[in-house]
């Protein structure tokens, strides 16, 4: 918020679960009501529920297709009536991944249903995209999954990760990149999104960008 407001800029920041659809929409309705306006949808909440004990349970596979693909709906479709009220187009970036584009499991030591369900709701947000692309075309209303690797965050950049490689080294190898990084850093992401926000991108749509320094086609 200070960032923002740093710039004598607006802004509304709230925290909502993004299961929870109702809670989803009020957080939307909120920021409408102070800002009269929406261009932008970026679904990107996510969780990595791939290590340890918490990975093997069903409950690791509900909890991150509720997260990741649920989620997703309840974010775009939230913001969705409005920007087809407002007539002026706009544009949705849903974040997937690399395991959104290919397995990252390359046997049963890393299966587990948080492995499974993070995949699964990765491959989940590529169709929901290309249905959003095809029904909000008309509309001027874009929309876009975007398929990062490995990026610098606590998500990956943390001793517990670090150490699920160094166990298995089959995940390095279905993590590697092409270009000669381990990790790329998070403005990267930001400025792929930005650019299939802005006007640049104006004729963008239905695409899965990769972000990902090669690691889909390794």
């Amino acid at each position: 918020m200070k960032q923002v407001e740093a710039l004598d800029r607006r802004i509304v920041a709230k925290r909502a679960d993004v299961r929870d659809q109702r809670a989803v929409q009020a957080v939307f309705d909120e920021g409408l009501a102070e800002l009269g306006h929406v261009d932008i949808v970026l679904a990107n909440a996510g969780i990595l529920a791939i290590i340890g004990e918490k990975a093997k349970p069903i409950q690791a596979w509900h909890e991150s297709i509720d997260i990741m693909l649920t989620g997703v709906l309840h974010t775009c479709e939230a913001a969705i009536p409005t920007l087809i009220d407002q007539g002026q187009g706009g544009s949705i970036v849903i974040t997937s991944s690399m395991a959104g584009l290919k397995s990252l499991l390359r046997g049963m030591d890393l299966k587990s249903h948080g492995t499974l369900g993070y995949h699964a709701a990765k491959h989940g947000v590529v169709g929901l995209m290309r249905c959003y692309a095809n029904a909000l075309g008309p509309f001027g209303i874009r929309c876009n999954t975007i398929h990062p690797t490995g990026v610098n965050t606590p998500m990956v950049a943390n001793p517990e990760f670090q150490a699920l490689t160094e166990e298995y080294p089959s995940a390095v190898e279905s993590l590697r990149n092409t270009l000669p990084v381990p990790l790329i850093e998070p403005v990267d992401i930001s400025n792929a999104i930005v650019y299939l926000a802005s006007d640049a991108g104006r004729y963008v749509t239905g695409t899965t960008m990769p972000v990902d320094a090669g690691a889909s086609t390794y």
